[in-house]
């Protein structure tokens, strides 16, 4: 209990209870009014606030689909110019042990021409009284 100067009386300080609050008014002085329009108020800028967030999660789940897709663009690019590049190079290397393997042939072909001729030659060397 306190006391309240001036006029000498005691009087009891106590706060109001549930129902003794006046009609429309919350323990803060606020009406219930102004409460509930100050909720919404929080509640539209919670929502605004969400609404961007799920804006920028659209926003970024859109950017990495496109860097994925021009990504794989790229990727599919570059194995196709990385197949085309490695069947070029097979192909040239090919050609080139062909070409040698055609001048080993001419080359055992002069051989045994040259070998042959040899031999006649030795024969016709070991046998002088022998006409050709």
């Amino acid at each position: 209990m306190e006391e309240e100067g001036g006029n000498g009386g005691s009087r009891k300080r106590v706060r109001p209870s549930d129902e003794e609050e006046k009609e429309g008014e919350t323990g803060d002085g606020m009406s219930l009014d102004e409460n509930e329009t100050t909720k919404l108020v929080a509640s539209d800028e919670m929502e605004l606030r969400i609404s961007q967030i799920l804006d920028k999660i659209e926003s970024f789940t859109q950017t990495v689909s496109n860097l994925l897709d021009s990504g794989k663009t790229m990727l599919k690019e570059l194995s196709n110019e990385f197949e085309e590049r490695l069947i070029m190079i097979h192909k040239e290397h090919v050609e080139k042990w062909q070409e040698e393997i055609k001048e080993l042939r001419l080359l055992d072909a002069s051989n045994e021409e040259t070998t042959s001729l040899l031999h006649n030659a030795r024969f016709l060397i070991q046998n002088p009284n022998i006409d050709a």
